[in-house]
């Protein structure tokens, strides 16, 4: 990958992906140095231009944005890198810097709180305390809540309707991950059956 710096001034505009949900996180800018720092460490280092210095993301936060792939414009000149982020991304404690005014990718980002749930178990949490029933009473706790949506459908307002249909959504996510599976998983396959 040959990145023109040239054309900016040494520096090139970097577009800040999520790899899973696809939103727009954050821009910043690179020089050369910031490039190099960031595929040796695999955690983005930018060119701060207000600090006059290189700059990697989380570095007193500890929101770390953990390279996962990097893609170069036709042009040379602009990075687009998909990452992993660990925590908010913007300084505000928001999870993107841009204002958007509704997630549609929350579901992916609902499957990370689940993950997150499961590699550091807390009792206060619902996740653990239904894992910890085994995965029986999760797979039962998904059919009760199909149920439950199905009724919904049929008999109750459309308030309810979502509500079941959230709490089904939620016990699904649940069980793919006690079975080690994901959502991109189910996506790939659905994705498979339409081509």
């Amino acid at each position: 990958m040959i990145i023109d710096f040239n054309k900016g001034e040494g520096l090139v505009p970097v577009v800040i992906q999520d790899y899973q949900t696809l939103e727009v996180l954050m821009l910043g800018y690179m020089n050369e140095e910031a490039w190099a720092k960031t595929q040796e460490e695999k955690k983005v280092t930018f060119f701060s231009r207000s600090k006059d210095r290189l700059w990697t993301k989380g570095e007193e936060s500890g929101n770390f944005l953990h390279v996962v792939s990097t893609h170069l414009d036709c042009d040379q000149d602009t990075l687009l890198i998909k990452v992993n982020p660990i925590g908010p991304t913007c300084h505000t404690g928001s999870r993107s810097c841009f204002n958007t005014e509704f997630n549609q990718n929350f579901l992916l980002q609902l499957e990370r709180i689940v993950q997150h749930r499961i590699d550091f178990p807390n009792d206060e949490s619902y996740v653990n305390r239904l894992r910890s029933r085994g995965i029986n009473k999760i797979a039962q706790k998904v059919g009760e809540e199909a149920v439950e949506t199905v009724i919904a459908a049929l008999t109750e307002s459309e308030n309810d309707f979502i509500n079941e249909t959230s709490d089904l959504l939620f016990h699904l996510i649940v069980l793919l991950k006690e079975k080690g599976m994901n959502l991109e998983v189910i996506a790939k396959n659905l994705e498979g059956r339409h081509q």
